[in-house]
């Protein structure tokens, strides 16, 4: 069983990660999800994770229990969020990236929520390096 040491820990290491990445989106005025969103998001992601690993463990050899299928709830339920972040006016389409950090951060909670803490912060590092190095790129638009 997990201990309530470690249920705190993968709860905290979530909402850090999650923060930090809201935090970048919050200072480039992505205020459509920012900080808070994005720690509600990853700390919400590990709490299903962990939810699912407690009910594997508390269930086993009782009842057939998957917990890959409660994590796949979050990633359709991301889905929903996300897309309330795209606001689409005539031609321009605003809000995709946000709507992919969230997605991300949902991944990076679930991914910290089981344990596997080095994919979690891997993914906060490509994801930071993402939203803020590649913003100083100049892409043209070949229209």
């Amino acid at each position: 069983m997990i201990t309530d040491i470690q249920v705190a820990s993968r709860l905290f290491l979530a909402a850090a990660l999650g923060g930090i990445i809201g935090f970048e989106r919050q200072k480039h005025n992505k205020r459509i999800a920012g900080l808070r969103t994005h720690i509600l998001v990853t700390v919400g992601s590990a709490l299903i994770m962990l939810v699912s690993i407690y009910l594997f463990e508390a269930y086993a050899g009782k009842a057939p229990v998957d917990p890959a299928r409660i994590a796949a709830g979050v990633v359709t339920g991301i889905g929903f969020l996300g897309a309330g972040t795209i606001i689409r006016s005539g031609e321009n389409v605003q809000g995709l990236t946000t709507a992919a950090s969230l997605w991300t951060v949902s991944g990076i909670g679930l991914a910290v929520g089981c344990g596997f803490y080095i994919a979690g912060c891997t993914a906060s590092i490509i994801t930071l390096a993402t939203l803020y190095l590649l913003r100083k790129i100049p892409i043209e638009d070949k229209q």
